[in-house]
């Protein structure tokens, strides 16, 4: 079964929303984010996760959103089996999401990239999903040398 455990917002003000986060709710940071697509903040109430994200470039943010967004931009499920998860989705009709998984270097490297892959989901929002899940929840799996 998969578990909602992420979901991403973006946002022009990373610095902004974290602190209604933290401030507000009493969650954590569970990481900062500054890559080629993105910069923000991963926050957890130790279930959940919450990727703040500021986009640097359009592609990543998926040609439906652009950089100008800001709100609900996808939902975050771990799952035990991502080829499973794939055969799931492709019978279900809904397709991988290459444009954004390209832009993104998803897929390439899943010890680095957090074995994570977008899909369209219903009704136009994107869902991602990863085996070993995201920082700051309890079912993260940390990335050693061996996988």
């Amino acid at each position: 079964m998969a578990k909602l455990k992420h979901v991403g917002i973006a946002t022009r003000d990373p610095d902004t929303a974290v602190k209604f986060f933290t401030d507000v709710l009493d969650w954590k940071i569970a990481g900062k984010i500054d890559s080629r697509n993105a910069t923000g903040y991963y926050v957890s109430d130790g279930n959940m996760n919450i990727a703040l994200l500021k986009f640097k470039n359009a592609p990543a943010a998926g040609g439906e959103y652009g950089l100008e967004y800001t709100g609900l931009h996808h939902l975050g499920f771990q799952v035990e089996d991502l080829e499973e998860s794939a055969e799931k989705f492709a019978a279900a009709g809904f397709e991988a999401r290459h444009d954004i998984n390209i832009a993104q270097g998803l897929g390439a490297n899943p010890h680095k990239d957090n074995a994570e892959y977008k899909y369209a989901g219903p009704d136009g929002v994107i869902v991602d999903v990863s085996e070993r899940g995201w920082v700051g929840t309890g079912s993260f799996v940390e990335r050693t040398e061996d996988s």
